[in-house]
């Protein structure tokens, strides 16, 4: 995610409103965490999992932000981050970065779970997929797996933020990502989670085609450009690989005008083709969900899932009423005769 300095500022008044705090005793030493429960949790880059009749949100913030539900309507939201001791290599690999771990995404594949994790600066793209591993959720301690994959400044054309797993019919592991430059990657994991051998990433999605412009001039950074296409998701939906993308510009509050576009493949590997059979490659993708102005100025960054015979669609949407602080979307996806997905009201 392409992050501005109103994404921190709104992300640190979502924390001070919702009194997250290390309290301090009267002593002066010793500190007591104070977690609190609400009903429209304030989060950015949301994905979910559910163990042991738990669910388990993720999302950008320091250490990467987590919250409890066990009925997706009061939700826990906990003090102690994931990520109590950021890596070195993080640092070393991505000048600039600190503690403000970007857009997670959460697997449990091969008995374990599989937490990747975003590691960037504003505007620039020399960044790094980073990953974790634990046996259970609410594991206190996650394991260091090292860096999924790493892009540079003027070397790839492409940044390595947003990832998403994704698992075959073969019981193969890929991983999605990308922002801006040229867009949505994907390439081909190992049993370790880690970029297979001889592999290398390519396009899956651009939001515009090659050699055309877009409606859209104003880039995020002078570095990025107009590709305004970012935060991939896959969900396996019936013989077809849905790929999500974000669209447009988060992270500016009210003026954020971000959008959610979907497409199809047969294969997970693409193309991905929209209601119209354009490519997504070269700029095709439906919308699925966008801001209304009334309730959300705008909305994106998504995740998708299927759970006790449900499909759940999760977002962020910037708040109307709460002068565009970002918080929790919730829907159920129904899917059409045609077999595309659309979005039933659910909560938030």
């Amino acid at each position: 995610m392409i992050r501005t300095n109103l994404h921190l500022i709104t992300l640190s008044v979502a924390m001070m409103i919702s009194n997250v705090a290390l309290a301090q005793e009267q002593n002066g030493e010793e500190r007591k965490i104070r977690e609190f429960v609400t009903s429209n949790p304030m989060v950015h880059d949301p994905v979910m999992a559910r163990e042991d009749g738990v669910y388990h949100i993720f999302a950008t913030g320091m250490g990467i932000q987590r919250m409890t539900s066990k009925d997706r309507k009061d939700w826990q939201v906990k003090a102690m981050p994931v990520m109590t001791v950021i890596p070195k290599w993080t640092h070393d690999s991505v000048p600039g970065f600190d503690k403000h771990v970007w857009a997670p995404d959460i697997i449990r594949w091969h008995n374990k779970w599989w937490l990747a994790y975003s590691c960037s600066t504003f505007g620039k793209n020399g960044s790094a997929i980073g990953l974790l591993s634990a046996a259970k959720l609410d594991s206190p301690i996650w394991n260091d797996e090292g860096c999924i994959v790493a892009s540079r400044e003027n070397r790839d054309n492409w940044n390595a933020i947003d990832p998403n797993f994704v698992i075959d019919d073969n019981d193969t592991p890929w991983m999605v990502w990308g922002s801006f430059w040229d867009g949505i990657q994907i390439v081909r994991l190992d049993t370790t989670m880690h970029v297979a051998k001889g592999e290398k990433p390519r396009t899956l999605a651009r939001r515009y085609a090659p050699g055309t412009t877009t409606a859209e001039p104003n880039p995020t950074s002078a570095h990025a450009g107009t590709n305004a296409i970012e935060a991939p998701f896959v969900m396996k939906h019936q013989g077809y690989y849905y790929l999500f993308v974000s669209w447009d510009y988060c992270c500016r509050g009210s003026k954020s005008n971000y959008r959610v576009a979907v497409g199809r493949s047969k294969n997970v590997d693409g193309p991905y083709l929209d209601k119209r059979s354009n490519d997504m490659l070269n700029g095709g993708g439906t919308v699925l969900l966008e801001g209304d102005k009334k309730q959300y100025e705008a909305t994106g960054h998504c995740a998708a899932y299927s759970i006790d015979g449900k499909d759940i669609f999760i977002c962020h949407g910037y708040s109307t009423e709460m002068k565009g602080a970002p918080v929790l979307i919730q829907r159920e996806i129904r899917w059409t005769d045609d077999g595309w997905p659309e979005l039933e009201s659910m909560n938030h």
